[in-house]
């Protein structure tokens, strides 16, 4: 029975997604750590039951209105829990990419220098004091007026505008204008004021390809277009736009991301010539703090910056430097500290900006509250994952709950109490395996996470591959790397470590198909196959198209006179017209942000009625995407075409999805798999050079053996794979490896050891070796110094 000083949060019939009615007791005030194979229902039970509990009893004790649209969202399926303190939610989600978020603001640290620059920095002889926001560049206060706040401009060229001067008008030679009757329309326009469409453009005069290009007048006349035989054309009143002025209009305000990206390409960026890329106006740049200015402290590595600001004059400079040495010292301590306040968000790792957000709430000074963390240790090179555990205790210490759902096996090590939830994905999977102290984990024999904590069977031994050819990139000057020259030796693995910011994604980054040795090139990253519940793991990997023939084929579609089409939910006939195919609405929910839930009229299933009445197999077309890759793959056993895309799903470690599961709901290590496996079903020929950043990221041990089986088998069909990794176990099993460091930023940026596993465990003055050598030298390594 609950009491108020009951000391833990129960759960009661929990049923979110696959969970089968869990049961589970959790303590307050400690460190639990949440694990599982990926897809076992572990992230379901701490975010989507626990978190969304603490987030629906939020909404209920706010206005009326917010009331509502709970029951639009939907409660989560669980029947009671108790015990439960307010949470804090911290996913790994990307923020929406703006050039004007950056690390200072994510981290209020850019609020803290503004107001040390207002206050306590050095004026010029008679200037005024300026407000806080006249050092923002996103205020109409501080923003360099000719780039408003963006640092920099958007120019183009007749160069960019018409890449082939031996075309007439007529013929295209203004690439940059859009296609179809809005091309016509305006190259009619130009014809009505008097210009020759027909000529070549490099015979108009100058002064006609000048203003044609780049005028900013926009006349209007009268045109007459030719007519066509067949239909009545009347004239009409048209409007001019030039070349640069239709992209830049494009560039600015198209909500379509083609016709942003056609638009760009006729662009060249540059630093603002006004304000030299900083940003802001000339009053703001005109004060300085210990001889900087605002801009000038915000380039630099936040490790510096706290040694720019460690010697204060006056006493009101002490308090506010004090303030900002204090926000930037958890930043630091989470080895982000190479990153400078300047840094543009969308550069970030996700693991990244979920750290950053973490050393925000150390300072926030909350208490008795649960925060929800997802894998803080994501992108985390084995150097920084000490001091994340000290966070989480300090986290703990100042009063509050840690939740943390984690594979890497230190920060489950160093836990308080642990829930694993198994023992497999999907169906498989749903049940709380264990909850208790870490080490009674070792009697669950069903637990997959046991296998890997307290130590596994040797992995079968395996020979280092011979390289047959080296790739040479380089000389890369770049971010910190200066001149760095790196050999990639062809048809091995090779892992690309070091801390994080010393250069890795950098460095692969600069491998083209253009090089001598690489022939084709994939690179498999973490970024989204889509971005709205329309995009699912079906229609990526071109499984849909097979699915709707299937159905368009039966008996009961072809009566109907129903065609391919039918069955597709992103065009009209078929789909749901509610919610338009997508299976969900968009609740706005004014001071949060908008939320999907399910559709009123078709319950999500995406199709109307009259598509539903027609079965394959005895399954609707919504009842096909919503099997599981591993029950899809029985039921289109016997279609070929079918089973060979589930199978390579299977490959990777993917059964447990669903083939209609929304790409909102993938983490970026499903995604970089869904994009893996796309890429193994297609046949291949030659040498393919396979890029890939992270792949680990999100990934239980046991996913981890099924990821590195498909890559060792690409190996052994001749290709060459290049990861850039954290997990030593899969360095160790490397054939070759590149260590950048020694350290982030500034103090990184070499190449620090270059060979095979072995050889980088003794190398002097490497970060990564001392954790690499304890994994080679642990009884499970297959890679051992002694095979090499």
């Amino acid at each position: 029975m609950y009491s108020p000083h009951d000391p833990f949060v129960r759960v009661r019939g929990a049923r979110e997604h696959n969970l089968r009615n869990v049961d589970v007791d959790i303590p307050r005030d400690v460190v639990a750590v949440f694990t599982g194979v990926s897809g076992s229902g572990k992230s379901s039970l701490a975010f989507g039951t626990v978190y969304a509990e603490a987030q629906r009893r939020y909404f209920e004790s706010v206005a009326p209105y917010a009331r509502r649209l709970i029951h639009q969202v939907g409660a989560p399926k669980v029947d009671a829990i108790t015990g439960l303190p307010p949470a804090v939610s911290l996913e790994q989600r990307r923020s929406a990419p703006t050039s004007r978020s950056s690390v200072g603001t994510v981290t209020n640290l850019s609020n803290s220098l503004r107001m040390l620059f207002s206050r306590a920095g050095d004026y010029p002889p008679g200037a005024g004091r300026l407000d806080s926001d006249a050092f923002s560049p996103n205020t109409a206060a501080g923003a360099c007026p000719e780039c408003h706040g963006l640092g920099r401009v958007h120019t183009t060229t007749e160069e960019l505008l018409v890449p082939d001067p031996s075309l007439s008008i007529r013929d295209g030679a203004i690439a940059a204008w859009p296609g179809a009757w809005q091309g016509k329309n305006l190259r009619d326009i130009l014809a009505a004021l008097g210009h020759d469409v027909d000529r070549p453009w490099r015979e108009l005069p100058a002064a006609a390809r000048e203003w044609i290009l780049f005028t900013d007048e926009q006349p209007v006349v009268t045109v007459h277009p030719v007519r066509d035989a067949d239909r009545i054309q009347r004239p009409y009143q048209g409007t001019y736009m030039s070349a640069r002025r239709w992209v830049m209009k494009t560039f600015a305000e198209s909500k379509s991301a083609t016709l942003r990206a056609k638009a760009e390409r006729f662009l060249t960026s540059a630093p603002c010539p006004a304000c030299g890329g900083s940003r802001l106006r000339p009053e703001a740049l005109a004060v300085t703090v210990a001889g900087r200015t605002i801009a000038e402290l915000a380039a630099l590595p936040l490790t510096e910056l706290a040694r720019a600001l460690d010697a204060p004059v006056s006493e009101t400079a002490r308090v506010l430097t004090a303030d900002l040495l204090s926000r930037i010292a958890p930043v630091v301590e989470l080895g982000l500290g190479y990153l400078s306040l300047d840094r543009a968000t969308p550069t970030l790792s996700a693991g990244e900006l979920q750290r950053l957000r973490l050393a925000t709430q150390l300072r926030s000074g909350l208490f008795g509250v649960v925060y929800v963390l997802d894998e803080p240790s994501a992108g985390l090179h084995p150097a920084d994952t000490e001091a994340l555990l000290t966070v989480l205790e300090r986290l703990k210490a100042a009063g509050n709950s840690v939740f943390v759902v984690e594979h890497h096996l230190d920060v489950v090590r160093g836990a308080d109490w642990l829930v694993d939830v198994g023992p497999r994905a999907g169906e498989h999977g749903g049940r709380v395996l264990h909850s208790g102290p870490v080490a009674d984990l070792a009697d669950v024999p069903e637990s997959a996470t046991a296998r890997y904590l307290f130590g596994r069977a040797p992995s079968p031994a395996r020979e280092v591959r011979t390289a047959r050819g080296r790739l040479t990139v380089g000389p890369v000057t770049r971010h910190n790397l200066r001149a760095v020259t790196a050999e990639f030796p062809l048809g091995v693995l090779t892992a690309v470590t070091g801390v994080s910011g010393s250069g890795k994604s950098t460095l692969i980054g600069e491998i083209t198909e253009d090089l001598p040795g690489v022939g084709r090139l994939v690179a498999v990253d973490q970024r989204p196959i889509g971005r709205t519940p329309r995009s699912n793991l079906a229609t990526y990997t071109g499984l849909f198209d097979i699915v709707r023939r299937l159905f368009a084929g039966t008996d009961e579609a072809r009566s109907r006179g129903y065609g391919v089409g039918r069955f597709s939910f992103n065009v009209p006939g078929g789909r749901c017209e509610t919610c338009q195919g997508e299976g969900f609405v968009s609740v706005e929910l004014l001071f949060l942000p908008s939320t999907y839930a399910p559709c009123p009229d078709c319950g999500g299933a995406r199709y109307n009625a009259e598509t539903l009445e027609v079965t394959y197999q005895g399954r609707t077309v919504a009842e096909v995407l919503d099997l599981t890759v591993e029950a899809a793959a029985e039921f289109f056993a016997d279609t070929p075409a079918a089973a060979r895309p589930l199978g390579t799903l299977l490959d990777v470690g993917l059964g447990y999805l669903r083939l209609g599961q929304p790409a909102t709901e993938l983490s970026g290590g499903e995604a970089q798999r869904i994009k893996l496996a796309a890429e193994l079903q297609r046949g291949r020929r030659g040498h393919t050079l396979y890029l890939l950043d992270e792949p680990t990221t999100g990934l239980h041990p046991a996913d981890v053996e099924v990821l590195m089986r498909q890559l060792h088998g690409l190996v052994d069909a001749g290709h060459t794979v290049i990861v850039v990794e954290h997990d030593m176990d899969v360095v160790a099993g490397a054939d070759w490896v590149l260590d950048l460091g020694p350290g982030g930023g500034d103090a990184g940026g070499r190449i620090v050891a270059a060979g095979v596993p072995g050889e980088v465990a003794g190398a002097e003055g490497s970060v990564t070796a001392p954790y690499l050598r304890r994994v080679m030298n642990s009884p499970g390594c297959s890679n051992s110094p002694a095979q090499q």
